[in-house]
């Protein structure tokens, strides 16, 4: 087996600094957003006293989970000894805090007033979720930062298990937090539900790795550098058994939602007669989000070809948008059930109003504050895969470490 060597991103200067000034467009466009609607008022938006989290947190929470699983590569090499995946441990750490990062400045920024943010951060509530994620959060950028240095350093070698063991607990309990958020929830009928917290966990294996996949083919790609058959079978197998685990979860959550005669009118209507949530719903998550994706990760052909995994990739993100799209705001949408089997007729916070859903349309500056946390976090990655060097020099089959599978083969055929 040939040593791992990692060197830096060798760009062209040119088109290494065009790729950050692209992505400092989109920070700088996201904080003109924020100072507009911290200038106007949340008027300008498309958010209502019924619909309080919009477009912006769909983004964040989406970062959020997603800085998670993206230190799933890293939590397979060096907790669960997988050696294959070792090589790119430090780009999923990097990736990890980056998306975590890019997540917090779109949630802080969207709730107003960031200048008290450290409010938040010296008195606490501990009756309160979001109490707890901010340690969770924190937490997680300390623990991550401590594991890339154990496995940057020789010195750490001793740490590593041990490190990626301590985040692997606190980053299942981020996330399981993070969905808590809304299964704590008892007042909107949508959330409420004890099994959002695993389902988040399962959401953020499949975006994560959706998007850790394609920034390690987008880096090796502009470098010329060759990912192996082998090393792309693994990512694009682990993918698509993270996409089934979404539907799996998503398919008990609304199933249960149904059972229960309190749900059913909120089910009938997300499914059925929602209007643009249902289309969400039925053909951003569930048909291009996760079915096309599936179909192409476990075709014979298309699986084996790094741009149809690529397009898988993109497929399961958009997916895991508009998923997340159906779990925040359309819950939301849907009128409150202030009086059971009571018509409120009229309301200032649009929770009866005839029994029809609240209106919510996401304006430009909401996109532009969310594409602008997507931003930062891609620009962290950029600037510290260049500094750091955290790209091995190849992932070709020939230097990749031998595991049990490639071990197991040749004696499998021989008897």
């Amino acid at each position: 087996m040939k040593r791992i060597v990692y060197r830096e991103w060798r760009l062209a200067p040119a088109r290494y600094w065009g790729i950050l000034g692209v992505l400092a467009l989109m920070v700088g466009a996201g904080l003109l957003a924020f100072a507009y609607m911290e200038h106007e008022g949340h008027w300008v938006t498309g958010m209502n006293n019924a619909v309080v989290w919009g477009t912006p947190h769909v983004f964040a929470v989406f970062l959020i989970i997603a800085s998670s699983g993206a230190l799933n590569i890293a939590s397979i090499g060096s907790v669960f000894r997988k050696p294959i995946y070792k090589p790119l441990g430090r780009l999923s750490g990097l990736l990890a805090m980056a998306l975590l990062a890019g997540g917090l400045m779109v949630l802080v920024l969207d709730l107003g007033r960031p200048e008290r943010l450290v409010v938040a951060l010296t008195t606490y509530n501990f009756k309160s979720i979001f109490a707890w994620n901010i340690f969770l959060y924190t937490g997680f950028m300390a623990i991550v930062i401590a594991y890339l240095w154990s496995m940057a350093d020789r010195k750490g070698d001793p740490f590593i298990r041990p490190l990626g063991t301590f985040a692997l607990v606190w980053r299942l309990a981020l996330t399981t937090g993070t969905g808590s958020i809304f299964g704590f929830l008892v007042a909107r009928q949508a959330y409420d539900a004890a099994i959002l917290g695993p389902m988040f966990v399962a959401m953020s294996f499949a975006y994560g790795l959706a998007l850790f996949v394609l920034v390690l083919m987008f880096g090796f790609a502009e470098d010329r550098r060759p990912i192996g058959a082998r090393m792309l079978r693994r990512l694009k197998n682990l993918l698509a058994v993270f996409v089934l685990a979404v539907l799996y979860f998503t398919l008990v959550y609304h199933l249960t939602s149904a059972y229960g005669a309190k749900d059913q009118g909120f089910e009938g209507w997300l499914l059925f007669g929602g209007g643009v949530y249902t289309f969400l719903f039925w053909v951003g998550w569930i048909l291009l989000g996760s079915l096309v994706p599936l179909g192409i990760l476990f075709h014979p052909v298309r699986g084996a070809e790094a741009a149809w995994v690529a397009a898988a990739c993109v497929l399961v993100i958009l997916g895991g948008l508009a998923a997340l799209a159906v779990v925040i705001i359309a819950s939301q949408a849907y009128p409150l059930q202030l009086f059971p089997g009571k018509t409120i007729l009229e309301s200032g916070f649009l929770d009866g109003v005839g029994g029809q859903p609240a209106p919510y349309h996401p304006t430009l500056p909401e996109l532009l504050l969310g594409f602008g946390g997507v931003g930062l976090a891609l620009l962290i990655t950029a600037v510290g895969v260049r500094v750091l060097q955290f790209l091995p020099e190849s992932l070709a089959d020939e230097v990749l470490p031998i595991d049990e599978e490639t071990i197991e083969q040749p004696v499998a055929k021989a008897a």
